[in-house]
């Protein structure tokens, strides 16, 4: 499935940025800006809205994430004049528009379907915010690891300049989507983009990775070695 997001903001330069930060961790997903009144002015558009929607006809669903109120109105006032079976395919979002998103965006890069998009989108509002290891003058972290048949762990050190932030988190979560086991990092959530950002983990940071369930070993090595890859910084 392939699930398209559109961005309403009453500002021209909040949608296109919010569209440009979430291409940079989702390259392949369909985003659209709907930003600013018909003369460049401050305020929502009927019209855009519509013309978003068009645009991402091809989409076989299109989330939208709206920024105040009266978007949420120009919104549900261009669905009204859709056809039936074009409005069924969109489904609005209530979650906060940069981090809904960003999240939106790296569900849908990874295959999520509409559901698992508007729950990813959704999560902005419950992220788990967790404080990183403070940055410098930190040991090494030693490698340490355990494997067994349904359960598989390794802690390592973060190598790469930016830590555990944006394009690498985003990388991290697409990795960890491809395998069936429930993967955590430093006790998040390794799929959900907006945990893994709430840690803030800096370069030198001990990263401590855990999965259990179906392939769980293949999951932790696989995440090991992208952290070890300085996600290719």
């Amino acid at each position: 499935m392939t699930v398209g997001i559109l961005i309403v903001s009453h500002s021209a330069a909040i949608a296109t940025g919010t569209v440009e930060l979430a291409r940079q961790m989702a390259a392949d997903v369909p985003l659209v800006a709907a930003g600013g009144t018909d003369d460049g002015g401050i305020g929502t558009s009927f019209e855009a809205v519509t013309a978003g929607i068009e645009e991402l006809a091809d989409a076989d669903a299109v989330v939208v994430l709206c920024d105040l109120g009266s978007a949420y109105l120009t919104t549900d006032t261009a669905l009204d004049f859709l056809d039936d079976d074009v409005r069924a395919r969109v489904h609005v979002s209530q979650a906060p528009l940069v981090e809904g998103a960003v999240a939106a965006a790296v569900a849908a890069q990874t295959g999520g379907d509409v559901d698992t998009v508007l729950a990813a989108a959704a999560s902005a509002d419950a992220s788990e915010v967790a404080s990183g290891d403070e940055p410098g003058g930190a040991a090494p972290v030693p490698e340490t690891g355990s494997v067994d048949d349904a359960a598989a762990s390794q802690t390592l050190e973060l190598v790469n300049e930016s830590g555990l932030h944006a394009r690498p988190a985003a990388e991290f979560v697409k990795t960890a989507a491809k395998y069936e086991a429930s993967v955590r990092v430093n006790g998040v959530d390794a799929k959900s983009l907006l945990a893994i950002m709430a840690l803030a983990l800096p370069k030198g940071a001990s990263v401590t990775i855990e999965a259990t369930g179906p392939g769980a070993g293949e999951a932790v090595e696989a995440l090991a070695a992208l952290v070890r890859s300085g996600f290719g910084e």
